[in-house]
């Protein structure tokens, strides 16, 4: 191969530039962005840059896009995959590969009248929003939108967040431990209404439930989940279905196009966090030089969240049959194990509330 186009400029894009280099690619690295920024971490978004203490986060520093040695379309949208070999792009003009990574990510799924979370310059309107604001409402009452509800309440706003499902988190963490994360915003003085769907959003930021209540809120941030980035697929010859059909090392229909990140379904899981985008691209890129999947991919599912002074980290995935293995619920410092229905001594997942020391301890013996 001569030439590789990474349709993404966010983590994963970075990363899959980075591991074809260390694998050797000496070749053409095109990198191809929608924002105009650079590659930047984007978990301070929810957190410490809505506090203003940190602005954008770069990836890399300069030598390290040196050593990369790619060039960079910022500014600009893939608009179409007109063949395995060519892409077409915003700025009418067509870019050429020997090989393609599909690094697209996804968009944040929204309501009229909310804010969202998803890209700088999201945060930098939501930022400067929340600068005249007293009463936030947020919509979700998942990491992002309990991250966002904490932000919100260490700046000294009024928080209210509605959750559609009885318990949040509970997709995730399953319902006893998501009853815990729930927990901590009463904890800070956030009111937290669950089991209730958003009827519509008012121009001047109230939310309207669907039981008739209508909750103050000066700005309403919507953190609802996202969807795959694929619109520029569809009609392609990359096979598409929530999200980019690849196998389990990144491949996709086609050889010489694989896919990284949230974007990628690898067998019929799209795995979006921070950490399986870096561990995905050094697994898709082996192959994409490879021209055939020699190495696979398995989704450790680790994810961190950073709520209320707490951190939550969580790994596996959740099963009915949940131990506190050190600490308490009630004093929101534990450690809790997820075990195999048929072979309860197997730990599939584990899930801590500040206690990292004993989380990366137990997590060496997850199945």
């Amino acid at each position: 191969m001569k030439t590789i186009a990474i349709i993404g400029a966010s983590l994963a894009g970075l990363r899959s530039a980075q591991a074809l280099r260390q694998q050797g690619f000496d070749g053409r690295i095109v990198v191809v962005g929608d924002e105009i920024h650079l590659p930047y971490d984007r978990p301070p978004l929810s957190k410490d840059f809505l506090l203003g203490k940190v602005e954008a986060v770069p990836l890399a520093d300069q030598e390290d896009l040196d050593a990369v040695n790619a060039e960079w379309r910022l500014g600009v949208k893939a608009t179409g995959l007109l063949s395995t070999q060519e892409v077409a792009l915003s700025d009418d003009t067509t870019l050429a590969a020997d090989g393609i990574v599909i690094a697209t990510g996804g968009l944040p799924r929204t309501i009229p009248g909310t804010h969202v979370l998803r890209t700088l310059d999201d945060a930098v309107k939501l930022r400067e929003a929340f600068g005249t604001a007293q009463h936030i409402g947020v919509i979700g009452a998942g990491f992002i939108g309990a991250e966002i509800a904490s932000s919100a309440r260490a700046l000294g706003k009024d928080v209210t967040v509605v959750e559609a499902l009885p318990t949040p988190l509970t997709r995730v963490l399953g319902a006893q431990m998501g009853t815990a994360c729930g927990h901590l915003h009463g904890d800070h003085g956030s009111t937290l209404i669950t089991g209730i769907n958003v009827d519509s959003v008012n121009v001047d930021g109230g939310i309207n439930l669907a039981d008739g209540r209508v909750v103050n809120a000066d700005v309403v941030v919507a953190g609802i989940g996202t969807r795959p980035a694929t619109d520029w697929l569809t009609g392609g010859p990359v096979n598409i279905d929530n999200g980019v059909l690849c196998d389990a090392g990144g491949v996709t229909n086609v050889k010489n196009i694989v896919a990284v990140g949230d974007v990628a379904n690898c067998g019929g899981h799209r795995a979006e966090h921070w950490t399986s985008a870096t561990e995905q691209a050094q697994v898709a890129t082996r192959n994409l030089l490879a021209g055939e999947t020699v190495a696979t991919h398995t989704a450790g599912g680790y994810v961190w969240s950073d709520q209320y002074g707490v951190r939550i980290q969580f790994i596996g995935r959740a099963t009915d049959d949940v131990r506190i293995e050190d600490g308490s619920v009630e004093d929101r410092k534990f450690v809790a194990t997820y075990r195999d229905g048929e072979n309860p001594d197997d730990i599939v997942g584990i899930v801590a509330m500040s206690n990292a020391r004993l989380f990366t301890r137990l997590r060496r013996n997850l199945k």
